[in-house]
Order: structure tokens, then sequence, then C-alpha cells
């Protein structure tokens, strides 16, 4: 896409946990970082969405817990990444947004989005964003409305009213609507006037902030003090944690969008889904001969019409219609593609239960790598831990267990105390109760372990850091 005005700004806003498409998206590991409608991890593939010609580098708001997530897979992007303390919603989130991005001018363009919807047609995308753009120097704030395919009840619905003079291709908003039920939203489609609410929105900064000064001017004033006190560590922005927990947690479509006179939509045909859910994506997959569609090692007999996804292990399915099968390395979801919606009732439950596998994965990632838990026992476990090159670990010390590191591949600089040892292939070394360690890959390739700990606490709050290349407390 090319434009003749200030490039716009791309705004990520990658908060959500995804709790429907369990057990693959949890908290710790959201859907947002998971390859669903590609071989790319879905927030790269919204990134890759806004390059080139017109566009700035990308604005990503994320969850402070997912920072080195974000940074690892943006990386070459030039992303400048804004952390959230706390969730609060769409409407605090895009109005730090709008503030930063006042420092370039007020005049620049916002173009906002979700960093886990898929689209299948970014030409025509970048056409509709055109006219977006252009409404939004005419003063407009702009969403894109999406022509539904179905009466879908996952989805809200924009009412759209007559084309705005002298804006070709944008319309006013008569009304927004919530998620309908499914006779209503029967009648959307075969009304015509209905449109998916995408959730994507253009605006100038100037724009929003007056608009929001006029309907959240408490909810403004707060995110205002969370940017002025913002430290810049690294490649993050770091509000203030105190004043931005002030603000209220509310929507942008309930602070703005509803709201506000200078509302419109652009209604696009682009392939869009929000894959809210496994049927969501199960719509939007390849699929064979008989409606199924598959990831993974997955053998099917008399199936139809089946998702089938295994992140490892062989997943069988005999005989099953419109069946959802998941399989990851410690939790398998089965059930009817009609229940889609209900796989968040199921996580509320194991939440309930007190059962980690509700929002933590066996691989856990840090900003150096990632490790992951293969065996626990009485007083002892063990991990495979996976170090980046030219990455550390902190410089710390534990009170409650040993640890013995076996090098399965790569090269490790291990400091215990006041040695420092080099560990190749095969080599490992004993790291007894409250020494001082740090491991760290001087190699090109990652660098590869096994971690056996043994003592009366394992747990990861046992840890002691004196030194952090990453600045964690």
């Amino acid at each position: 896409m090319t434009q003749q005005h200030t490039p716009i700004l791309p705004v990520i806003l990658s908060g959500g946990t995804g709790t429907r498409l369990w057990p693959l998206s949890r908290e710790g590991y959201p859907k947002q970082f998971w390859p669903l409608a590609s071989d790319r991890p879905m927030l790269v593939e919204t990134a890759a969405r806004a390059e080139g010609p017109g566009f700035a580098p990308p604005m990503v708001v994320c969850n402070e817990a997912h920072r080195f997530l974000v940074a690892e897979q943006l990386r070459g992007h030039g992303a400048r990444i804004v952390l959230e303390p706390a969730g609060r919603n769409s409407g605090p989130a895009i109005a730090a947004a709008a503030l930063l991005a006042e420092e370039a001018g007020p005049g620049t363009v916002l173009w906002i989005m979700a960093a886990d919807s898929a689209i299948k047609d970014v030409p025509a995308l970048h056409a509709a964003l055109g006219q977006a753009a252009a409404a939004a120097r005419a003063g407009r704030i702009v969403t894109f409305g999406m022509a539904p395919t179905a009466p879908e009840t996952g989805y809200g619905y924009i009412e759209a009213g007559a084309d705005v003079p002298g804006l070709p291709g944008v319309r006013a908003i008569a009304r927004f609507v919530e998620k309908p039920d499914a006779a209503r939203a029967a009648d959307f489609v075969a009304g015509g006037r209905h449109l998916w609410n995408s959730g994507m929105f253009v605006a100038t900064a100037s724009v929003l902030l007056a608009e929001l000064e006029r309907h959240e001017p408490a909810m403004l004033a707060a995110v205002r003090q969370a940017v002025a006190g913002a430290k810049r560590d690294m490649d993050f922005v770091r509000l203030d944690a105190a004043a931005f927990a002030a603000a209220p947690s509310i929507s942008i479509d309930h602070a703005v969008m509803e709201r506000t006179a200078n509302a419109a939509v652009v209604p696009a045909a682009i392939g869009w889904s929000d894959i809210g859910s496994w049927a969501a994506l199960w719509e939007i997959s390849p699929q064979d001969g008989a409606g199924n569609a598959t990831l993974g090692p997955v053998e099917l007999v008399d199936a139809r019409r089946c998702l089938v996804r295994s992140e490892g292990i062989v997943t069988g399915v005999v005989g099953l219609e419109d069946a959802v099968v998941v399989v990851t390395d410690d939790a398998v979801l089965a059930m009817h593609r009609d229940r889609a919606q209900d796989v968040k009732k199921l996580v509320e439950q194991l939440r309930a239960k007190g059962r980690k596998e509700a929002t933590e994965h066996r691989r856990a990632y840090r900003p150096w790598g990632h490790y992951e838990g293969l065996i626990l026992g009485e007083r002892f476990q063990v991990k495979k831990i996976q170090v980046r090159p030219g990455a550390k670990l902190s410089l710390q010390k534990h009170f409650h267990r040993a640890e013995h590191w076996v090098v399965v591949s790569g090269t490790a600089i291990v400091r215990r105390d006041a040695e420092e040892i080099l560990l190749r292939e095969n080599e490992s070394v004993y790291l007894p109760l409250g020494c001082v360690h740090r491991m760290e890959n001087p190699g090109m390739i990652p660098l590869v372990l096994i971690e056996v700990q043994s003592g009366s606490y394992l747990g990861e709050d046992d840890i002691v850091r004196f030194e952090d290349t990453y600045g964690r407390a």
C-alpha cells in the first residue's frame, strides 16, 4: 500500500488470552503467539500486513508477562512495545497508544487491530484501509464491517447507515448491536444491512483523544498520567502501574464508538475471521473431501467435517462427525463442533479446581529461551532447557534445591560461585544448594541441556536474583 501522507501507524493490541482455543491457547502462551491460519504465528501475520511503503513501524500494546514473547516474535519488525501493567480492556490500551502516537504529530493516523485475526485478502484489506484513512483524516473514527457469511452469534454487529458524502466506500453507522441470538442473527444476514464488527479502527490520534476527553475524561486522565510516568528500557515502554490501574476498565466500543457523532464504517470483504473458537478455525482451514481439517500426526477413518489437531503424539479418529479433537502434550479436548463456544466453561471449571493446565503449558518461555518439565517426583524434578545463542540466565541462587546440568547440544559457560566452567556436549556440572550460579550460551547454535533438581521445595519462586540482563526482579 502506498500513501502520499504521513505513514499510517499500525497499533496491534495483544492482550487477549483466547480461552475458547484451549488447550492450545492459555494465559501463559495465548493464541496470538501460535500459528493457526498459516505457518507463522498470528502476531507475526498481523504485523506483516502492515509493512512496506505507507506504514510506520508497528506499536504493540501487550500484557507485561508476554513482553519477551512479543519482542522475540517481532524481532526485525522495529516494533515499539507498550506494556500494560494490568488488563483494563481496549479503551485504556488505545488511549495510551494515541497519546504516544501524538508525539509524532496529532494528525498521525492510527490503524488499530487485534493481534489474533485472520485475513485472507490483504490487497482488499489495503484498499479498504485507504478509504478508512481518508475518512480518518476528515475527522471520522472508522471501523471495518465484514459482510456476514453466516448467522454468527459470537460477533457483534453494525447496522450500516447512509453513504458519507465525499468519502467513497464509507457509510454512517446507524447503531451497534451486541452479540445476537441465532434467530436475530439470521434476520441480520437476510436483511443485508448488518455487518460483523471486526474490532479494527482507523482514526487520527487527535480525534481519538478529543472523543475520549469528551466521553471518558477520567479514564483519559488516568492513562495520560500513566504515559507521563512511563519508563523506557530495552525495547519496552512501561506505563506507570498505579496510574494505569486507576483507569476504568472499558472497551473502545463503549467508551467512544457507541457515543461519538464521528463514527463511520467501511464495509469490506477481506476473508476476515477472529478465530474465536475451534469451529471458526475449522471454517477457514483447508479441508479434505470429507470436510476434515487436520494438523500434525493425525489418522482418520470414516470421519466427516472434523477438526483434529495434534501437537505431537499420533491421534486417531474413527467414525466421528462434526467433532473437534485437540491434543497437546498435557491435555486433550474432545467435543462436538457446535459446542465450540462452551470451551470457556471448561477452562473456568479447571481453574476452579486449581488445575494449572487451565492457564499454563508444560513449556514455559523466558527471555533467554524456554524450559519444559519432563518428570516431577517426590523431592526431584527433571527439565529440558534451551538457551538462545548469546543469551544468559540470571545470576541466582536457591535456598531449597540443588541442580545438576547435563549439556545435550551446544556449549555452556557456567559460573559457580567463584569458578567459571566451560561445558561441551555430554559434559555436566553439579550446583550445590545455596551456590551462586549462572549459565550462558556463548555459541552460534541453541544450547540444550537436561536439568535435574533435588530438594525439599522445587517451586519456581525459590530463586534469588543478584543480576539479570532482562531487568527481572
